[in-house]
């Protein structure tokens, strides 16, 4: 933020100064009264004033103060003439010219009073010239995001008032809006040119705009770029790139122009994010209505359902999933590791989202997704006759992506295809959620289709009559209170022995047992039942009591 020389020289109380160099282009931030020793008391870009003391007769005296002044990096100095100093010497202003330091002559009698106040009101009036021009264009950004313009024409305005190719991505450095930057430098950036790559390096822009400490430098082969993050409700949101051609470029009014674009682009990405979570929230209550409510296929329940990006009338499947996390076992036992979630709701139901839009994507199915206490609920569009494989399919693209992003995540799933018609929806969700209950029983990660589950619907059923509710207490009574106390299990032992169909070498296998202690637990089952397990109608018994305890507990 300054003033050019050549402005400066058109004030009148410097109307008889001498300018005996080129006038370079160079600008004037601030103006002083300095004489020799130097030192550091003159800044950049600065207009020094001085009368010569102390070097006027000495040449060298005088070209080893200008030199001084010269890494001072200042823009001009100018001598008052004739008392000191009557003429400043040739050699002086060929080192002058030889660093583009602008040199002038000022009359004696000009007072450095008068020249002090005069350019210093010229730099104030630059400085409140550009100080309202910024701030328009700060209104100009607010109002383009509050009307309801994007990110395109935020780095258009960008470019239009500062000349920089600016380019805007999310937090995941996908590109969304362009305004002549390098597409190169951003794939460069994102990994995706070889062999370059981007190096952070340390910021060394020369300017003392507060924005230049929130800035981050890339080194590319020989060339820079620069990144912005921004920012809002301490989440990071995105990043403004830019790429000036030279850092002369990134004056003091470009930065406070970047400043307010960052602003912008961080009322953006709120307006949005708020705008997505209302529409994501009208798609679950809509969804999880659906689901859990009878409705009728009416003209008004389809239009609604268009209105939010939804097709009912395609044949769909309904997956529901139980989400459990386990945490790894070096993560449980590492006294480095913090014992906290792999992640939180919020975020792990956004990753489950994610992935059933890229599953659907990938097999060209429509796909509807919305979450209820731990629970995933997916329709799937499918064909009924083949639905399990495409669920499968389905499935398998969803839990090998999953697995790799979120670490202990198991789902079980149940799975249900209605046969359409009024409440299909409803129906079917029913379903899938009966056959996750069932599934249940078993391991973790089991997926369940309601065709398969016929049996167990069956015991269900009767599960719920008081008499068989007896039987079943009167059974196993004494088995589970064993189990219980002594924190054993008889009965998962007891379950495994009949999947094997009471082979006992299949069976100590399975339970890494030695065959003895496989033995002494059968012994013990009929010493606490008072059922053989060689008779058929008592193994029949024992298995219906437990199969119905283990669906009611499931139940519960």
């Amino acid at each position: 933020m300054g003033v050019a020389v050549e402005e400066v020289l058109k004030l009148p109380v410097l109307e008889k100064a001498k300018v005996q160099t080129d006038l370079y282009d160079r600008q004037v931030d601030w103006i002083s009264v300095i004489e020799t020793p130097v030192e550091n008391f003159v800044r950049n870009n600065e207009f020094v004033l001085s009368t010569g003391v102390g070097c006027g007769d000495d040449v060298l005296a005088l070209e080893g103060y200008v030199e001084d002044v010269i890494r001072s990096e200042a823009s001009v100095l100018a001598f008052a003439t004739g008392r000191h100093l009557y003429k400043i010497p040739d050699r002086v202003l060929k080192l002058a010219e030889k660093h583009e330091l602008v040199v002038m002559e000022i009359p004696w009698e000009i007072r450095f009073g008068d020249i002090l106040q005069d350019v210093l009101r010229l730099i104030s009036e630059e400085k409140r010239q550009e100080q309202q021009r910024t701030e328009e264009i700060r209104q100009e950004l607010i109002n383009c995001v509050l009307n309801g313009k994007g990110l395109q024409e935020i780095t258009s305005i960008v470019y239009q008032n500062t000349g920089i190719p600016t380019a805007i991505s999310d937090h995941n450095k996908q590109i969304r809006a362009n305004q002549y930057f390098d597409r190169y430098y951003i794939d460069v950036l994102n990994g995706h040119e070889l062999p370059q790559e981007g190096t952070l390096v340390e910021t060394d822009i020369d300017s003392d705009h507060p924005l230049r400490h929130y800035i981050e430098t890339y080194e590319i082969g020989n060339q820079k770029c620069y990144q912005l993050t921004i920012l809002s409700n301490y989440k990071k949101q995105g990043y403004i790139l830019f790429k000036p051609k030279n850092e002369k470029d990134l004056t003091w009014v470009n930065l406070h122009i970047l400043d307010h674009a960052l602003t912008a682009c961080a009322l953006y990405f709120v307006k949005e994010n708020a705008i997505e979570m209302t529409e994501i929230r009208l798609k679950d209550n809509f969804l999880l209505d659906l689901a859990k409510q009878e409705r009728e296929m009416d003209r008004a329940l389809l239009s609604k359902a268009q209105l939010l990006g939804y097709d009912l009338e395609k044949p769909y499947i309904c997956l529901v999933g139980h989400i459990r996390f386990v945490q790894p076992e070096e993560e449980r036992t590492s006294s480095t590791m913090p014992q906290v979630k792999s992640s939180s709701i919020n975020s792990r139901n956004y990753y489950i989202q994610k992935e059933v839009t890229h599953a659907g994507d990938t097999l060209h199915r429509r796909t509807m997704t919305t979450f209820d206490e731990g629970e995933v609920i997916v329709y799937l569009e499918t064909d009924r006759p083949d639905y399990e494989e495409t669920a499968n399919q389905f499935l398998d693209l969803i839990e090998r992506r999953l697995h790799e992003l979120l670490k202990g995540i198991t789902i079980s799933w149940g799975i249900s295809c209605h046969k359409g018609g009024y409440q299909a929806f409803n129906k079917s969700y029913e379903e899938a959620a009966t056959a996750l209950k069932i599934g249940q029983q078993h391991e973790e990660g089991e997926r369940t289709f309601f065709s398969d589950t016929r049996m167990n619907r069956l015991l269900m059923a009767l599960s719920h009559e008081e008499e068989i509710g007896a039987i079943v207490s009167d059974t196993l009574e004494k088995l589970i209170d064993y189990d219980q106390k002594r924190q054993t299990e008889l009965i998962h032992t007891f379950m495994i022995y009949n999947k094997y169909n009471s082979n006992v070498s299949q069976t100590s296998r399975a339970l890494n047992l030695h065959r003895q202690s496989l033995l002494h637990r059968l012994r013990n089952i009929e010493h606490l039942t008072g059922l053989s397990l060689l008779n058929a109608d008592d193994l029949f018994l024992l298995e219906l009591s437990v199969r119905l305890w283990l669906l009611k507990k499931v139940d519960a």
